[in-house]
């Protein structure tokens, strides 16, 4: 994993280059309700490091002592089936929380994989686990990032996993701009579409350029595309 890391020591985090009180997601991610006296308990610098496409956060399997907030990109969690192919089973985005299975002292889940350019700020689990204890807005919104991650994995069994190709790739699509100022995505291979789908790559690819022929999704660069809400949703109904 070759990982570009900026360390941020407790004092340049408040008001340093990297002012963490001034974040664009300081309302949005896990430690928004935390003061200042708070946050320089979190005893050991914060690390914010950037993955470009391919690089592996972290394996299935591995023991480990950080959670991490994904700043912007895209993470796939991956999982192996046993004849060895993959199945990505979520995708995280921009706010999410990647790796929270570390604050039950247990190993990481999946392999953590980064789709797109990806800047994350790593943060010692230890120490968010003994501040959740005393602060009661830490611990509940410990307790909602929890919540979602069961809703998103509910999700992908009953949205992206039933249906024909045709539906799982409108669902995929409109997930993607979901939340979203406008209703452009970026896309990403279409063997990691399969992966996600349950479909083959070659479904994935053919499905892809029927959107593009009957204008569901125009792309206006490599893999990145408008999408028709509207008749994505049409045919979802259909």
């Amino acid at each position: 994993m070759d990982q570009k890391i900026l360390k941020i020591e407790e004092a340049e985090a408040w008001g340093g280059i990297a002012d963490c009180r001034q974040c664009s997601l300081r309302n949005s991610v896990l430690f928004a309700g935390l003061n200042e006296d708070d946050f320089t308990r979190l005893h050991r610098p914060v690390e914010q490091f950037v993955l470009q496409p391919g690089d592996l956060l972290y394996a299935a399997g591995e023991s480990g002592s950080s959670m991490f907030t994904i700043r912007s990109g895209l993470i796939k969690l991956v999982q192996y089936l046993p004849d060895g192919a993959q199945r990505i089973v979520r995708l995280l985005r921009t706010t999410d929380v990647v790796g929270l299975e570390i604050l039950l002292g247990d190993r990481y889940h999946h392999d953590a994989i980064a789709l797109q350019p990806t800047e994350l700020c790593r943060y010692p689990a230890k120490a968010v686990n003994e501040l959740s204890i005393e602060n009661p807005r830490l611990h509940h919104d410990l307790m909602a990032r929890w919540q979602k991650a069961l809703t998103d994995a509910d999700a992908w069994v009953t949205e992206l996993s039933t249906g024909s190709a045709k539906q799982r790739v409108a669902r995929l699509l409109l997930r993607l701009v979901r939340d979203e100022d406008s209703s452009e995505c970026s896309l990403f291979g279409r063997e990691d579409m399969g992966a996600m789908l349950g479909i083959t790559t070659e479904t994935a690819s053919r499905t892809i350029a029927d959107f593009k022929r009957k204008g569901l999704i125009i792309e206006t660069a490599t893999n990145h595309f408008i999408c028709d809400v509207p008749n994505l949703e049409r045919l979802l109904e259909s």
